[in-house]
């Protein structure tokens, strides 16, 4: 069997592929058939000429997704994907399609997530899943290099771990039971039995949200360290970050064009991560502190301003691609390319109608914040439109953070966390810190949380027995995949997603 994403090895010999049509066209005497196998996309030329008139015939009337089998010559050609086309000589049947639901037209959102079983064999899907792929191999390179070993905490928990509002609950052989929130109680137990570990594995969450950040299932990778404080905790975070993503620009570079990803601020990743403890953070977020000379309140006034003009442009050219689109007297060809930027405008105008209705909102936010709240979504936006790279925050009020937070030997309002913030607007994909080893501070925070007590005995057995200083920290894959591909929204980072609203397919 030989795959797509080997032919430039098979230059000038007759080869046999097989794959789906994703897409066709035709002239007189020609087919061009572009054949996806799963690891690349490959031009194929049909000459009836060369296959006679029943294989032509069934080039040109084959639907998209039939699959098939081609035998022909590779040559060389670098204006196709992968610089080589298939010269066919021979077409082979394997299985006609029926009528495929998703053409190459525009489609919406939720038409495509009913379909999402399809959806996946598109070009852009199809580049995204090639990216998350890269990222969890570079996340076990990166802990397996440095000596941690992988650790599975349980999916069936009998007490919560980051709050009881958003627990799954299941029946456990007659007893109540949990999805798991966080693998990190049991990553704790595991690090003091191995030194360095870390876990991978799928977490719940029962919010009732939409928003574009949230998955009811995700994966979490969360490593626990023995021995280490919360600079050394950044210190790990920060390579972690620069690694994986570095990874991605090293493997995907085709994958992202495919995207449209910018690269530029992915490769801003080599530069050291600003860390702003969390006073100073809310301060620019107010407008109080400016940033290298950038003021977060007048920025986003700035880009309140130039979305709106932008929109005016965008409703300016419309209007004349449309006439253009109108016009019986207007070829083919020129048609063609006044709706593919037609499309692309009003996907356009549309992100800068929701970013118009939003900037006000989020000054509001931003002015009105009261010091001791935790960031909001908007808030970690308004900051990171600062800062080319990811950020850290850190020292935070021990009031919004988990109840196994430390708290600051220096000032015990202040607990020893951090949350990675990505540029773009993208906000945390990174949440961790230093855990209490306080056993009576842990009882204390326990009770505030009315969390059971004896739920927790075994996890208060860790600050009895040996007890050592230690750290770790979150990160969600779904959200670190939407940043680095600049998705809009976390449901294409993930084959299936089950969110609030949606179990199927």
């Amino acid at each position: 069997m030989i795959y797509i994403n080997e032919l430039q090895k098979y230059l000038g010999q007759s080869v046999t592929v097989k794959g789906w049509i994703t897409n066709k066209r035709d002239s007189k005497g020609l087919a061009f058939i572009v054949l996806r196998d799963g690891t690349g996309i490959l031009q194929c030329v049909v000459s009836e000429e060369t296959v006679g008139n029943e294989s032509f015939e069934n080039a040109k009337r084959l639907p998209q997704e039939s699959s098939i089998s081609l035998t022909g010559n590779i040559v060389a050609d670098d204006r196709q994907v992968g610089g080589v086309e298939l010269q066919v000589t021979q077409l082979d049947i394997i299985s006609e399609s029926e009528e495929y639901p998703i053409s190459n037209k525009e489609h919406g959102v939720e038409f495509l997530m009913d379909q999402r079983h399809l959806w996946l064999r598109s070009r852009r899907q199809w580049a995204i899943m090639k990216i998350r792929n890269t990222l969890i191999m570079a996340i076990h390179e990166f802990f397996q290099d440095r000596g941690f070993v992988q650790m599975d905490a349980p999916i069936f928990t009998g007490n919560a771990c980051e709050g009881t509002s958003t627990l799954f609950e299941t029946d456990f052989y007659g007893d109540p039971a949990y999805l798991s929130q966080s693998g990190q109680l049991y990553g704790e137990a595991m690090a003091m039995a191995m030194g360095k570990i870390y876990t991978f594995g799928p977490t719940f969450r029962a919010e009732k949200s939409k928003t574009r950040r949230h998955l009811s299932e995700f994966w979490m990778i969360e490593p626990e360290m023995a021995f280490y404080d919360l600079e050394m905790n950044m210190d790990l975070i920060e390579g972690f970050l620069r690694h994986v993503v570095s990874r991605v620009l090293e493997k995907n570079k085709e994958e992202l064009q495919i995207i449209e990803r910018p690269i530029e601020p992915l490769e801003n990743i080599t530069k050291p991560f600003p860390r702003i403890p969390y006073h100073d953070a809310i301060e620019i977020l107010k407008g109080k502190r400016e940033v290298n000379g950038r003021n977060a309140i007048t920025l986003l006034e700035e880009d309140l301003k130039n979305a709106q003009a932008r929109l005016e442009e965008i409703h300016a050219d419309i209007a004349q691609r449309e006439v253009k689109v109108a016009d019986q007297s207007t070829k083919k060809g020129e048609r063609k390319f006044h709706e593919d930027k037609l499309r692309a405008l009003h996907s356009e105008k549309s992100n800068l109608e929701e970013l118009s209705r939003n900037i006000p909102t989020w000054l509001e936010s931003a002015m009105n914040f009261e010091v001791g709240n935790d960031l909001g979504g908007s808030d970690e936006t308004v900051i990171t439109r600062l800062f080319d790279t990811p950020i850290m925050v850190y020292n935070w009020p021990h009031e919004v953070k988990a109840f196994y937070m430390k708290r600051d030997a220096n000032n015990p309002e202040l607990a020893k966390g951090v949350d990675v913030l990505a540029p773009e607007g993208y906000g945390e994909i990174v949440g961790g810190g230093e855990r209490e080893t306080n056993k009576d501070w842990l009882v204390d925070k326990i009770k505030e949380h009315e969390l059971p007590m004896e739920a927790f005995e075994w996890y208060l057995d860790l600050r009895r027995y040996g007890s050592v200083p230690h750290s770790g920290f979150g990160l969600g894959l779904e959200r670190l995949v939407a940043w680095v591909c600049k998705l809009p929204h976390v449901r294409e980072t993930i084959p299936f997603p089950r969110m609030y609203g949606r179990l199927l397919p």
